[in-house]
């Protein structure tokens, strides 16, 4: 799909709009979105130049909607996490988990693109292996990252931290970053391969 590019992006800016207005916190909203402020500028100065495949552009989208709604609520309280915590019937909000689970498996098809694209590397086991704990040393980082916060700001970081008193909260986060990233490589890589062929012959599509 020729457009498809223009129009998530479209979306993904309405959504960045819609969270920008009023969020629970400002601050905490800051930091949330700051991926998307980053990636969206990226994505179109390097649209001609290299061109992402269709299946990461719609991840990519995704990524950026779960990051943008909680912000605008704080993870801690979205409503889709209430949604799933009576469906599931945890204790404390999941929807941090689902953010967790995509910065995982978006992250993977997007490694696993450019190192197909821009390396030697070929598709296989070893591969797999790179790209998994390439995801989860994204993982590391952000929970050093989420560490240096709740140092610098105490109490006022807890929005951005999310733990919701789970003193397990980090090892809970980068499983699940690991789960879904060994859920991206084993369900989509076979498509994802598809249209890297397609985008070589310069015809991606869906």
């Amino acid at each position: 799909m020729k457009h498809l590019p223009a129009i998530l992006l479209v979306i993904v800016t309405a959504v960045l709009i819609w969270s920008g207005i009023g969020p629970y916190d400002r601050g905490t909203w800051y930091a949330e979105v700051a991926p998307v402020l980053i990636v969206l500028p990226l994505l179109v100065f390097t649209r001609k130049t290299f061109p992402l495949t269709p299946l990461l552009y719609v991840l990519i989208a995704l990524h950026c909607c779960v990051l943008l709604i909680g912000g605008h609520y704080t993870y801690a309280l979205t409503p889709m996490g209430e949604w799933m915590r009576d469906i599931l019937g945890t204790e404390r909000n999941p929807y941090d988990r689902l953010g967790h689970l995509m910065q995982g498996f978006v992250p993977a098809i997007a490694i696993r693109e450019l190192l197909l694209r821009t390396s030697p590397l070929k598709a296989g086991k070893w591969l797999a292996a790179i790209i998994w704990f390439s995801c989860m040393g994204i993982a590391a980082c952000y929970e050093i990252i989420e560490w240096w916060a709740a140092l610098a700001a105490g109490q006022a970081a807890d929005g951005f931290l999310g733990a919701q008193g789970d003193v397990w909260d980090t090892c809970a986060d980068m499983l699940c970053c690991g789960i879904g990233a060994a859920l991206a490589l084993l369900a989509l890589s076979r498509w994802h391969n598809r249209q890297l062929a397609t985008i070589a012959s310069g015809s991606a599509r869906l």
